[in-house]
């Protein structure tokens, strides 16, 4: 059993735990005065949260256990069960700002967009370490996935999530590089990926999702409406300063910032602990990722090492897009900050994640440790080998010296 424990990454359990754990305090801070307003009591957004905190631990624990490898084998399962919820979605779901993309079941709800993300890197990554062995074909071995993947963004689109079929987007696209395709068919990729979106622009253009591009590069050309809510996000970030206004002690939470508690939830960090909070955050989160991306390096299984580059690439790409909503980088999507920001569906589907990975850094290190064990018998023969012939050569020349 000692041996088991060793063999699990503690850097991995301990860290998205921390900011899990973390997000549910900053999660009350940013949502009291919110939830007071909406009459409900000061700690009902972190109830709710440390409720899916409970489940998503639960699951980690035993992703963790189940062998990742497993997963292969209910691979068209899990994508016909998420195919199905994406659709069901716009018969039974409920609107949650102007999108159709959750299903409500009384004091909690479920998107299942956010499932979908860990799907199509099981599905993607189930699918090209089978077909390694022809990668370079690009009609046989690249292509058909695709063709899934395109459905799963469509019904993505649809309800319209556009910041959730971005994350998707680029989480495939990081898995299929990955692969082993090659440069051209790359390009190929992503002359598609261009010429579907040239197509779709003019069904997806709306009122609001200009605002949106012009509120993110342009915020003070109309500082009361477009820009309104990232000129809050530049004035708690500027006011923290470097350690703070203390935690708690943040002014824009109170009625300023839209959705203190999700999509701006770093501008709350950044205001009430500064820089160094900001920072900390960053850091535990970049962990996270580059673990991720160690551990691909390490296993030697393919389906492994690209499951291990999708994890760690979701949770990468969302923390950039979260970053760039609340800086100006990018245009305001409504993508939560991993294991940070408020949102069930996100925080169970994150721990879940790491409990995968886990379990591929334990596979790796077993496998690791086996050889290490295997070989020290010999290697302990060749030391013995090697100081008999030392003690021989010894001996001859002492008797040639007699």
């Amino acid at each position: 059993m000692k041996h088991k424990w060793k063999d699990f990454d503690f850097t991995l359990i301990i860290t998205p735990l921390l900011l899990s754990a973390f997000g549910i305090v900053m999660i009350y801070s940013a949502s009291m005065v919110l939830a007071v307003v909406e009459n409900n009591p000061a700690n009902y957004y972190m109830w709710k949260q440390l409720i899916w905190f409970m489940i998503g631990f639960v699951i980690f624990i035993l992703a963790c256990a189940f062998p990742y490898r497993y997963y292969q084998k209910f691979v068209k399962i899990m994508v016909i069960g998420i195919l199905g919820l994406l659709a069901g979605v716009f018969v039974f779901g409920i609107e949650v700002n102007y999108s159709k993309s959750w299903y409500d079941f009384g004091p909690l709800s479920f998107q299942p967009a956010e499932l979908a993300k860990i799907v199509l890197i099981i599905y993607l990554a189930s699918i090209y370490s089978k077909k390694q062995n022809y990668i370079a074909d690009f009609s046989k071995a690249v292509l058909p996935p695709l063709v899934m993947t395109g459905i799963i963004l469509g019904l993505i689109t649809l309800q319209p999530d556009i910041g959730t079929a971005a994350i998707i987007f680029l989480i495939a696209c990081s898995v299929i590089f990955s692969s082993g395709i090659r440069f051209k068919h790359l390009f190929i990729l992503i002359a598609i990926g261009v010429s579907f979106v040239v197509i779709a622009i003019p069904n997806m253009v709306t009122d609001e999702r200009i605002a949106r591009f012009s509120g993110a590069y342009e915020p003070f050309e109309d500082p009361k409406d477009d820009g309104y809510h990232l000129i809050q996000s530049y004035v708690a970030i500027g006011t923290g300063g470097i350690l703070g206004e203390g935690l708690g002690q943040g002014v824009q939470k109170l009625g300023y910032l839209q959705e203190p508690h999700t999509d701006f939830i770093m501008a709350v960090i950044a205001e009430e602990l500064g820089f160094v909070g900001v920072m900390i955050v960053i850091g535990m989160l970049a962990i996270i990722v580059l673990r991720g991306i160690y551990i691909s390096r390490r296993c030697d299984d393919s389906f492994g090492a690209l499951l291990s580059i999708g994890i760690a690439s979701m949770i990468g790409i969302q923390t950039t897009i979260n970053l760039g909503a609340i800086s100006g980088l990018l245009p305001i999507t409504g993508v939560p900050l991993p294991f940070v920001s408020y949102g069930g569906s996100s925080l169970v589907i994150m721990l879940f994640s790491m409990g995968v990975l886990n379990n591929i850094a334990y596979s790796v290190r077993s496998k690791e440790g086996s050889i290490n064990t295997d070989t020290k018998p010999l290697k302990e023969k060749i030391q013995h080998i090697r100081a008999i012939q030392n003690l021989k050569e010894d001996n001859h020349g002492n008797i040639k010296d007699n």
